[in-house]
């Protein structure tokens, strides 16, 4: 791929982006680029549509026969607070990599939305998400809508890292009060969650602010670490009374679209000098890009064709789903997943 595809949502000063709201813009980052910079940007609305075809065309131009999509399959990646352009940049490439390598052939798309590279910027880059997330329905899901009205088949997946599963939830609120987008029945596929930051609650069945995502996804698939200590202070700065659901999971009445997974054992044996991460990250918080047994596990949920309680890379212990180092099923690709639905004819004798 000779291009890295971003969707930036930030605001443009002295030609470079900076961490405040801005126009969308849709952009080709060239492979050896070390950040997404404005320079970049489609030009004009005949660019636009070739952005969207490009990425449409390299998703469903390598269909994975291990998936139930029709077509090809796309991942949006929206990241979380206190990340540089260059982790953002790296961890899209790096998601996109490691999927790959686990059998996945979909394309990984990144949504940059403006956050402070410092820790005290936390509550104003909540407040950035909140803004911003409106223009994750402007640029994206009224763009599948339309695509999804013309006949495309292609699969839309969200993952969301951190203050980024915020920005997806918020996003499908403000997709309930657009009249068009309410009144279609566009649709997302897989949504993923990664060290997420938000309350355990708000994935309680009923919740009113979850309701619009669950509405309109297959699955969510929360992937939850107890020794995750970003979360830790997060959940300090609410004086304890808001656990996030990317270190405490799910709670114990979650919407029936949950799959909590509990990554917690496998975390605990990963040796920090042996991992791939990004650079000057917390670890704890931002191991998942770069784990590859991380990448088996989302690669099968991506590709849906696995029962969430039947994935290799998962064991039930006290009764919770858990993340372990297992391999994909040996004959997996000898299915014919996509083949014929309704049974098959007996071999002729």
């Amino acid at each position: 791929m000779p291009h890295d595809y971003v969707i930036s949502a930030r605001k443009i000063e002295k030609g470079n982006f900076v961490a405040e709201p801005g126009p969308v813009r849709y952009l080709r980052v060239p492979y050896n680029a070390s950040a997404a910079l404005p320079a970049y940007a489609t030009a004009g609305a005949g660019d636009l549509g070739l952005w969207i075809d490009e990425v449409i065309g390299l998703a469903d131009g390598d269909e994975n026969p291990n998936s139930i999509s029709l077509r090809g399959d796309i991942l949006v990646f929206v990241h979380g607070y206190n990340n540089s352009p260059e982790t953002i940049l790296w961890r899209q490439r790096r998601l996109n990599e490691d999927l790959k390598a686990e059998g996945w052939r979909g394309v990984v798309i990144g949504f940059d939305w403006p956050c402070e590279e410092k820790p005290l910027n936390y509550l104003e880059d909540r407040k950035d998400a909140a803004a911003v997330a409106l223009e994750l329905v402007r640029s994206c899901v009224k763009r599948i809508m339309k695509a999804q009205n013309h006949g495309c088949e292609t699969n839309i997946h969200l993952i969301g890292h951190s203050t980024g599963a915020y920005v997806i939830m918020e996003a499908f609120a403000q997709a309930e009060k657009d009249g068009e987008l309410f009144k279609s029945p566009w649709r997302i596929g897989q949504v993923a969650f990664i060290g997420a930051d938000v309350a355990a609650h708000a994935l309680s069945s009923g919740d009113d602010w979850a309701a619009p995502m669950f509405r309109r996804i297959m699955r969510l698939t929360n992937y939850t670490n107890p020794y995750d200590s970003a979360l830790g202070i997060s959940n300090a700065k609410r004086l304890g009374t808001a656990p996030r659901v990317g270190r405490a999971g799910a709670p114990l009445d979650p919407d029936p679209k949950v799959a909590d997974v509990d990554c917690g054992p496998y975390f605990s044996s990963l040796n920090p000098a042996n991992a791939i991460f990004a650079k000057d990250a917390n670890f704890t918080h931002s191991w998942h890009v770069g784990d590859r047994v991380f990448a088996r596990d989302l690669a099968m949920t991506l590709e849906g064709a696995i029962d969430r309680r039947a994935i290799s890379t998962r064991r039930i212990e006290g009764g919770r789903l858990t993340l372990c180092n297992e391999p994909r099923p040996p004959y997996m690709h000898a299915w014919n997943i996509r083949g014929v639905t309704g049974g098959s004819s007996p071999p002729s004798s």
